[in-house]
């Protein structure tokens, strides 16, 4: 622009003649050797090879030659990232062998990354493949543990741009990543539309399944945001969590039981949620064998009062979390939960009252507050040993966030009202391999360095989980993870009379009888659970009528 002006007036104030063009053009070429030659030096010293200043950082090798290796590179020479010295990248792209990213050539493939580790003195690997699936991220994890090098992962495109994470951060592999399944994606424009601007109440809002779908539904701007939970210390932590992030959102913590009537008044009284989310349960299987009562207590009559509670008072939607246990149940915990089902889709007042009633089905949630991967966590933190129930004990899993999103998409699909929706869990996961597997993520060897013990299987506990009994069927949906589950006709006036010929059991102190009417409502239950009923008592159905009314009244 400068050689333009000069040009220009040269020509105004007639001197054009008198300047040489050669000397125009000499100029203009000064000028872009001078005015972007000088940044382009500067460029070249500060990211570019220069021969005589020493590699500085960790020696690394990256695997995956793609656009995520070539931004991780360039964050590195931009940001002056001097603690990585990237000596090469292994791709499984044939296209790719021999060429070059910003200077650093491809060395490989996968698998000879042990080899070209060793050659090449490597310190660190970097996986950068955030689209790979679990199977061929499992099969890179099994290749850089050959290696016996740390190794980490670049985080996700989606954590990227949602700010969770930048480019430079570089995250542990964790047993998550390793799931059996591709991840789901989540489409919100149907969930939002069916719970922005609406009062939501959580029961058990701050156990795990509730706390992320609190944090979840608060992204998609409800009008009130209601969590009713027992455990007071998670409640406190997680309103703080949600008011520091979302502080706009009207969030209303409630201390509370779900048994107690004159509670579940009061909340529904003054609040009115168009749409409830009851995640409130007694989950683990041991314990509920030892404590029968506090199961039907909390997973039976704690889900009707709620239920009966949001009909009452005009909710428009009853959501019921369940779980893969209460299939063909072996276990009180699994029995109840089933229980909980043909309530929330067969109680004949429920069936009146119009309000939209549907339960979503799903197994294990990784990391979630008593389960087996925190569990193995801890053992591994005290030197072990690893406590495996049984080495072929397998179980359906899915991560925390995953669950809650196929929570919400089964609770806006049109087609799932009335029915339980079985969320898509893919294969199911060796117990024993997932503990091999943290062993090794943690950079140790099973059996070597830490030990691994089989305990047998407790009360009540399957060798390998079901999504469907015998007399189910699923039905696909709109959407590719999720399916419906077709059940038998509701028996509404059976149903009835069981739960309160249970509940009066339960108020004699009768355990006997109250397996015996548990399995009678779950007639699909399963040894020990059936042998255990069978052993004690067959269910009868003689409550009088007066005594059938008080139970119903209590």
């Amino acid at each position: 622009m400068s050689g333009v002006v000069f040009y220009v007036g040269l020509a105004l104030t007639g001197r054009l003649e008198a300047v040489p063009r050669s000397v125009m053009v000499l100029d203009w070429m000064s000028m872009m050797l001078m005015a972007g030659g000088l940044r382009f030096a500067a460029r070249w010293l500060r990211e570019g090879s220069v021969p005589w200043r020493a590699p500085d950082g960790r020696r690394v090798l990256v695997v995956g030659a793609g656009e995520a290796a070539e931004r991780l590179l360039r964050q590195i020479r931009h940001d002056n990232m001097r603690s990585l010295h990237v000596v090469g990248l292994v791709d499984d792209d044939e296209s790719k062998q021999h060429m070059s990213l910003h200077g650093v050539p491809v060395l490989g493939l996968t698998r000879q990354l042990s080899e070209l580790a060793s050659r090449h003195r490597a310190e660190l690997i970097v996986i950068a493949v955030p689209s790979a699936s679990p199977e061929q991220l499992r099969r890179i994890v099994s290749c850089c543990l050959q290696t016996k090098l740390e190794f980490k992962k670049l985080p996700s495109m989606r954590d990227i741009l949602e700010g969770r994470a930048s480019v430079s951060e570089l995250t542990p592999v964790a047993l998550e990543h390793l799931l059996v399944r591709d991840p789901v994606t989540f489409d919100d424009v149907a969930v939002r539309k069916d719970l922005q601007g609406q009062t939501v109440l959580i029961t058990g809002g701050a156990g795990s399944v509730g706390s992320e779908l609190s944090r979840q539904i608060a992204t998609l701007r409800p009008g009130k945001l209601i969590l009713l939970e027992q455990a007071e210390t998670s409640l406190y932590y997680l309103r703080l969590e949600l008011a520091r992030n979302f502080p706009e959102l009207d969030v209303r913590a409630i201390v509370g039981d779900i048994t107690e009537v004159g509670c579940l008044e009061r909340v529904f009284a003054a609040h009115t949620p168009a749409c409830v989310f009851h995640a409130a349960a007694y989950k683990h299987v041991p314990m509920m064998e030892e404590n029968p009562s506090e199961a039907i207590r909390n997973n039976v009559l704690g889900t009707l009062r709620v239920a009966e509670a949001a009909a009452r008072h005009g909710a428009g939607k009853f959501v019921l979390v369940s779980t893969d246990k209460a299939v063909n149940p072996s276990s009180v915990m699994g029995a109840t939960k089933r229980i909980a089902e043909r309530l929330v889709l067969e109680w004949p007042s429920l069936i009146m009252s119009g309000m939209d009633r549907r339960a979503v089905r799903f197994g294990n949630v990784l990391g979630s507050d008593g389960s087996v991967v925190p569990l193995f966590r801890r053992q591994l933190a005290a030197g072990g040993p690893i406590t495996v129930t049984h080495p072929e004990v397998t179980r359906y899993f899915m991560t925390l966030t995953e669950a809650a999103q196929l929570v919400l998409q089964a609770a806006a699909l049109p087609e799932c009202a009335g029915r339980i929706a079985m969320l898509e869990m893919g294969e199911s996961v060796s117990i024993l391999e997932m503990a091999e597997n943290l062993v090794r993520l943690s950079g140790l060897e099973p059996y070597r360095d830490v030990k691994i013990e089989f305990t047998g299987l407790r009360p009540g506990e399957k060798l390998h989980e079901e999504l469907m009994s015998g007399g189910e069927r699923a039905i696909p949906t709109s959407l590719d993870k999720i399916r419906i589950v077709q059940t038998s006709e509701p028996d509404g006036r059976a149903l009835t009379r069981g739960v309160a010929e249970m509940f009066a059991a339960l108020e004699r102190r009768n355990p006997s009888a109250v397996r015996a009417y548990m399995c009678a409502l779950v007639p699909e239950c399963q040894p020990p659970l059936k042998e255990s009923a069978k052993r004690n008592i067959a269910p009868t159905w003689s409550l009088p009528a007066p005594e059938l009314a008080r139970v119903r009244a209590v």
